[in-house]
């Protein structure tokens, strides 16, 4: 149903990736995905979750946001909100909650896997698409028709994890032109711990060669990629499971 999504959870932290890093954000975790990417940390939202009517998860990002916004003023500066998951564009829900939390002044921002359509996201929402390189396991879903719906305001993301992935992004980049679209992102995909691996994750094809953080900060520098490295500023600062951060 539009007026209700199923929500894995709500919480207020510091965003941890894209050109927002660091600052204070919202987070609205939508439950469910249609990707298993190789190394995927959120497969919690895979299922679960609880169903909420839009007032309420609006009213329940207010209550956060509200020593922000008493400091700042109503519909000015912090925090941001972002829509992730899962992938909340699998929910019909998403799109009127979006344009409510705009209304109400919010940066708001939309983590996409990069595979559904965005043309029917708010223009005023800055969306974050994937586009999954070949260890994802998911590659193939790419949806190419999104990059000619991206904005200045917007941002691709390639999450790296081998040698193999740092040279297919970098083939995308040149082939689409994508750096005169929008901001890029090459985000090191960072090892799964065991009790994290969901048994229904895609497994990286074989013989590709991982690669480290620091190679992949090296290659950027040594190739002048016009590309903002980041490393999930959250997985530093808290356990790389630890939930609700």
């Amino acid at each position: 149903m539009a007026g209700t999504l199923v929500v894995n959870e709500i919480y207020l932290s510091l965003q941890g990736e894209s050109t927002f890093a660091g600052l204070p954000c919202v987070f609205v975790r939508l439950t469910a995905c249609d990707l298993r990417c190789s190394y995927c940390d959120t497969a919690y939202a895979f299922a679960g979750g609880k169903k909420m009517a839009l007032e309420e998860i609006a009213a329940r990002v207010r209550e956060l946001a509200g020593v922000f916004r008493r400091r700042n003023g109503e519909g000015k500066g912090l925090p941001l909100v972002e829509l992730t998951g899962g992938e909340p564009l699998l929910q019909a829900g998403a799109l009127p909650l979006m344009r409510r939390l705009c209304d109400e002044g919010f940066t708001v921002l939309l983590e996409t896997g990069g595979a559904r359509d965005i043309s029917g996201v708010d223009n005023r929402v800055r969306r974050i698409v994937d586009l999954k390189c070949p260890a994802s396991g998911e590659s193939e879903r790419n949806r190419y028709e999104n990059i000619g719906l991206l904005k200045a305001t917007d941002q691709i993301k390639f999450v790296i994890s081998t040698h193999e992935d740092y040279e297919w992004a970098k083939d995308r980049i040149a082939e689409h032109k994508l750096d005169g679209i929008c901001e890029l992102l090459f985000s090191w995909a960072h090892p799964l711990e065991a009790k994290q691996r969901h048994p229904s994750l895609k497994k990286a094809p074989r013989n590709m060669r991982p690669i480290s953080r620091r190679e992949l900060a090296e290659r950027i520098v040594a190739d002048g990629l016009p590309v903002r490295f980041q490393a999930q500023l959250h997985k530093i600062i808290w356990p790389p499971d630890q939930r609700g951060v």
